[in-house]
């Protein structure tokens, strides 16, 4: 199976229907901390919308469009990254993040994130990567921030979730300002 390590005891691993019991689990471990920002956990609400959910994320990226990672730790899946969406005929994407809050701290979504957009950019030739979060999600923001992406503009009131509307910002880095921070 394919996995990257990201540390000692923790792996990143790409998310698959045939995952779908140890997903919808960790969902429900952090169902509420998770969904604050993050709409997904209000799609899997059962096993079968969680393996959907998987589904529908494994035949986009079949298509080489969004996809799904996990975060195990200790054997654990405790979060993961993905790619909400990928354009590669753009040389675009955007990447995110979600975590239990137990596994928070601990650079993982940090450095899955990295992986990420090393991939984007050195082995797919993207040219943006971009980050959206809820202006609320402070810890979303820090990861953007840790990433060396520049903070571009606020989208005001354009997210509803859970019947309110969520301001969203919006980060990017571009392929040469990625290629000079791994350079540094």
């Amino acid at each position: 199976m394919f996995s990257i390590d990201l540390a000692e005891d923790a792996r990143m691993f790409p998310l698959e229907a045939r995952h779908a019991q140890e997903f919808f689990e960790h969902i429900e471990r952090g169902r509420e901390f998770i969904g604050q920002y993050v709409g997904f956990p209000d799609r899997a609400t059962d096993l079968d919308s969680a393996r959907a959910l998987l589904a529908k994320y494994a035949a986009t990226a079949g298509e080489d469009g969004a996809r799904f990672f996990g975060i195990r730790l200790d054997g654990t899946l405790v979060g993961g990254v993905l790619f909400p969406t990928f354009e590669a005929h753009y040389g675009n994407c955007e990447i995110g993040c979600w975590l239990e809050p137990d596994a928070a701290g601990r650079g993982l979504v940090t450095k899955a994130c990295q992986v990420l957009i090393d991939y984007a950019f050195g082995e797919r030739g993207m040219h943006r990567v971009e980050w959206h979060a809820a202006s609320g999600n402070k810890k979303s923001l820090a990861v953007a921030a840790r990433l060396g992406m520049t903070r571009e503009g606020v989208m005001r009131e354009n997210y509803l979730h859970r019947g309110v509307r969520q301001d969203t910002e919006v980060w990017s880095i571009l392929s040469r300002e990625w290629a000079a921070t791994r350079s540094a």
